[in-house]
């Protein structure tokens, strides 16, 4: 019976911190678009790329693999 003094108050402050986490994500954009990064994943990037523009991919400073 002792430990429900350790563990009530332990609980409560759990349940304020995920509170205060799922709020801050909610204020700061984290579940504005949800269905745009599902989509983006399916569709194409078809247009052509400039010419000197690396691939995505490359890190900065990298050469595009000439053929």
């Amino acid at each position: 019976m002792d430990i429900l003094i350790l563990l009530v108050p332990l609980s409560l402050v759990i349940v304020g911190v995920i509170a205060w986490v799922m709020l801050w994500a909610a204020k700061s954009g984290q579940f504005d678009d949800l269905e745009g990064p599902a989509h983006s994943v399916l569709m194409d990037d078809d247009s052509p790329r400039p010419p000197g523009l690396s691939p995505p991919g490359d890190g900065p400073g990298q050469d595009a693999p000439e053929s």
